[in-house]
């Protein structure tokens, strides 16, 4: 299973708050935080092929266009699935997940998803609807290796087109 990661500066080891108008970028290869639920990856036949990033900030000056950068970038890698996230509690890499999720889905025949903390409550409440976005604790909140672990074990049932409804049910919002 070929994964593609999205991640914002801060997962993608290239900044924190201080560096939200981090540019727009990828590498063909797992980053920053991917470490950190490679493990769980492994245990699905999984492997990060790419992750892109982008600064919160950068990101949400033009949601629209970055989110369609994205999805064009996704095609070019062509991975079996997009993980946007994990975003624990930032709320505008919660949105900017969610916006990304749902255009790489809406624009490619990739399955993407989000997943992120109930502190990304306006992410959650805008795009529950439209994109699948996992639950997920917050940032050294209980239960980050489970909400990762589900994290992986959801990708490869995208990719092995399985029946979602009732994992759906117990780990996404």
């Amino acid at each position: 299973m070929k994964v593609m990661m999205i991640f914002d500066q801060t997962q993608a080891g290239l900044g924190g708050k201080e560096s939200p108008d981090l540019p727009m970028g990828g590498k063909a290869m797992g980053i920053g935080s991917c470490e950190m639920f490679t493990r769980f990856l492994d245990q699905q036949g999984g492997k990060v092929i790419a992750t892109l990033y982008c600064g919160d900030g950068t990101f949400l000056a033009e949601p629209e266009l970055n989110a369609k950068k994205f999805a064009a970038m996704a095609k070019k890698f062509n991975p079996d699935v997009v993980i946007c996230g994990p975003c624990f509690n930032y709320a505008n890499y919660g949105i900017m997940a969610a916006k990304s999720a749902e255009a790489i889905s809406e624009l490619t025949n990739i399955p993407a998803f989000a997943i992120m903390s109930q502190e990304c409550e306006k992410a959650i409440e805008t795009y529950k609807d439209k994109v699948t976005i996992l639950k997920m604790p917050k940032k050294g909140g209980i239960g980050l290796n489970e909400s990762l672990s589900a994290m992986c074990e959801y990708a490869k049932m995208l990719v092995d087109k399985k029946d979602t409804a009732e994992f759906l049910e117990k780990h996404a919002y």
